[in-house]
């Protein structure tokens, strides 16, 4: 028979792996008998595992969640797998996770036997985001679990967003999904006043409680969220996007515009022709994004893109013609 410290662990272990066990079927997995099963089992409930009895003819035993969090055991490859996400997490959210994710981290490491620690430590994973001019609003992660907890549940959120008076309403969603886009966090919801689909920053949502009656799903727009998204983040599809967004044809082929092209709708229309629908917050700005493409291009639409192409062309021609000051 196993030591008994051995043989917990064992008995943690199988009870982690799946939902039901009978008693019997734990007795011989572990060589021992009921009696000692039963009390395996009430020595890890003093510990904090919350075990509860499972009623049937042998009877049986189901790890239930608590009210705390117990000490938890991992297999070397779920060590690995919680060891790289936390790895992800702490170089890359860059909100008050980061932190958190980091004395993880060092948490797990430390109890990690030396096999399985220098697997881990020959594993460094460097997550590097594109540069951005922008910072990284934080995030309070209480404020992310009650948004996920309303998806979950389906239960309509209300909430002040951004900077609103006293006497603004809040807004009323349907709260679909909480998601993470370079470097930020975001709500999906539908909003129950506009009608529409909506993607509301984190940062800039203030809860009011309580929350609303439950709700029944709608569809997003796409059929899924990374769909959903690509509309979104990309200016094009159903899922709002940018303010204005245009349609070019381009005298490259679509294989070296790729090599550049983060965002947008790319299509080959012939030999060394491209059509790229792309979105921005202006027109002038929109111009100048596909302007960097350096090759001719020809406007599919709309007329304000245009128009913008004109403006910025009458721009560039009065500062190419100002007089150079003195030292240039």
């Amino acid at each position: 028979m196993p030591k008994t410290s051995a043989r917990l662990l064992t008995l943690l272990s199988l009870l982690q792996a799946r939902r039901d066990w009978p008693g019997t079927l734990l007795a011989d997995r572990l060589g021992i008998s009921l009696r000692t099963v039963r009390r395996d089992v009430d020595r890890l409930r003093e510990l904090g595992y919350p075990i509860a009895a499972v009623k049937g003819p042998d009877g049986g035993y189901r790890l239930s969640a608590g009210t705390e969090l117990p000490p938890l055991l991992f297999d070397d490859e779920q060590a690995v797998a919680l060891t790289v996400a936390l790895q992800i997490v702490a170089t890359t959210s860059g909100d008050g996770l980061a932190e958190a994710a980091a004395r993880a981290l060092t948490t797990v490491r430390q109890v990690m036997p030396a096999r399985l620690r220098n697997r881990i430590e020959a594993l460094r994973v460097t997550a590097v985001e594109r540069p951005t001019t922008r910072p990284t609003a934080p995030v309070d992660g209480d404020l992310l679990l009650a948004l996920s907890a309303a998806a979950h549940a389906r239960e309509i959120l209300r909430f002040d967003y951004g900077a609103t008076g006293a006497d603004t309403p809040p807004r009323r969603v349907e709260p679909h999904h909480v998601i993470t886009w370079d470097g930020r966090w975001y709500l999906i919801a539908w909003d129950l006043d506009r009608d529409d689909w909506r993607t509301f920053r984190a940062d800039r949502i203030t809860l009011r409680t309580p929350n609303g009656p439950r709700f029944t799903p709608r569809e997003l727009p796409g059929g899924d969220v990374a769909t959903y998204l690509i509309g979104t983040f990309r200016g094009a599809g159903d899922g709002g996007g940018w303010p204005c967004q245009g349609t070019v044809i381009l005298d490259l082929p679509a294989t070296t515009v790729a090599q550049y092209t983060r965002e947008g709708i790319l299509e080959e229309v012939g030999p060394g022709r491209c059509r790229l629908t792309l979105g921005s917050w202006s027109w002038p700005s929109l111009a100048a994004t596909i302007a960097r493409y350096d090759a001719d291009i020809e406007v599919v639409g709309p007329a304000e893109l245009t128009e913008a192409f004109a403006h910025l062309a009458r721009r560039f021609t009065r500062t190419a013609a100002l007089p150079r000051s003195e030292g240039s």
